[in-house]
């Protein structure tokens, strides 16, 4: 037997081929323009301090320890003006956490319904949906911002119209929600059997709803076993358990059983004096700015809605009119599962643009990120270019978090091939 033939001579390597050659030119293109940006981001960064430096100033966060001066009309945790430029940078993250948490909440809501309306079959409806997008998406949001505002401040009653023999304003839902040119005042939680809190350092942590969310996780989890189970059986035997009741049972009985232990109940706000007092008192700059970004998104949540269920193949609605599904099971089981595929990447966007939006409050009042931090802080400390920086970061992180967790969910529902 002879022996194999060699194969072609290995070509040596030689410093040209980085340029010249094809299988090299790339990444020595790649590795020049690397160095390059590198080069250009520390001479930038050596011009700043350099010139900080010049001005007898330096680059340092030690002022974020120094104490804040100001007040904070909206807080979710406890705060008071003698605590640090940090604890009130956390607030407005929070505070603007929670307007991000609302808009994309009522907007994806209201998107929905009237993405899904701008297709009916009634011309009527579908007309008055499409005008509804038309006027929220063609006008600026921080119009729509200050509108709502001026609703709230002015057209709202004062706390005053609700006293007297014949008042002039009533709250609504048997006292539970007052309205006033004050914000607005909803029920608060209270427990009876509290099981309190604990301080985590930034914030406390009350037990009572610790113990809620672990009692809904389980929940969900008892719930999603019983589901499985059941298509399990379905693809074994052709027939499908009856679950909805244990369904119900599952997800409402141990919530109850545990409100009813901690002694669950709400505190409605009573007028006393010249305002109200008691309750979750929402003020009209954040009210005004929920429904401002909420609103506006919803009608851009609207197309991406609409776009999605005019991509889903018309024979799918067909095939499910011929097994005898009702057009609104249609819409729920069938159509709006596969339209979600096409859906939630532009969503995402529109999730982003509404959490960097909140910085709008400024025009209304409201202490956010933009405005502790990005407004008084800077304004106290003369720490421009640090806090800008750091609020540039911070706006960063969220972005990202908000993009990873969409893909995730994304991931999950797109097509797998086999």
């Amino acid at each position: 037997m002879s022996p194999p033939s060699p194969g072609p001579p290995q070509e040596r390597f030689r410093l040209s081929m980085l340029i010249y050659d094809q299988r090299y030119r790339s990444l020595t293109i790649q590795i020049v323009f690397m160095m390059l940006l590198m080069g250009f981001a520390a001479w930038l960064v050596d011009n700043v301090i350099t010139n900080l430096r010049a001005q007898g100033q330096d680059f340092s966060y030690r002022f974020l320890w120094q104490r804040a001066g100001y007040d904070i009309n909206q807080t979710l945790v406890a705060y008071d003006s003698n605590m640090t430029h940090a604890r009130a940078m956390f607030v407005g993250l929070l505070n603007t956490l929670l307007v991000a948490v609302l808009g994309c909440v009522l907007a994806t809501v209201a998107g929905v319904i009237v993405g899904v309306l701008r297709l009916s079959t009634n011309w009527l409806v579908s007309q008055i949906m499409a005008v509804y997008v038309e006027i929220f998406r063609n006008i600026p949001t921080l119009l729509w911002i200050i509108i709502f505002y001026t609703l709230v401040t002015i057209d709202a009653p004062a706390p005053r119209d609700f006293a007297g023999d014949v008042p002039l304003a009533a709250a609504w839902f048997g006292g539970a929600v007052v309205i006033t040119n004050r914000g607005v005042y909803i029920p608060e939680p209270l427990f009876a059997n509290s099981l309190g809190s604990v301080s985590l350092g930034l914030f406390d942590v009350s037990l009572d709803f610790a113990a809620l969310v672990v009692v809904i996780i389980a929940s969900l989890y008892a719930n999603k076993k019983l589901l499985d189970r059941a298509s399990a059986r379905q693809a074994t035997t052709g027939i499908r358990p009856v679950t909805w009741w244990k369904s119900m049972l599952i997800l409402f009985l141990p919530v109850i059983l545990a409100l009813l232990a901690l002694g669950f109940h709400t505190e409605n706000a009573e007028l006393a004096g010249f305002n109200f007092q008691g309750g979750v008192h929402l003020r009209s700059s954040l009210v005004a700015l929920w429904f401002g970004l909420g609103i506006y998104t919803s009608a851009f949540v609207a197309e991406i809605v609409r776009a999605g269920i005019l991509a889903v193949s018309k024979g799918q609605t067909e095939a499910a009119a011929s097994l005898g599904m009702r057009p609104t099971l249609t819409m729920r089981l069938v159509v709006l599962p596969q339209a979600l595929r096409v859906i939630v990447p532009p969503l995402i966007s529109q999730y982003l643009n509404l959490t960097k939006n909140t910085s709008l409050g400024l025009a209304v009042g409201y202490m956010d990120l933009r405005s502790t931090l990005g407004g008084i802080t800077i304004n106290q400390t003369g720490r421009a270019l640090e806090g800008m920086l750091l609020m540039m970061l911070i706006y960063l992180l969220i972005s990202l978090t908000i993009s990873s967790l969409m893909n995730v969910y994304n991931s999950r529902i797109k097509l797998k091939e086999r």
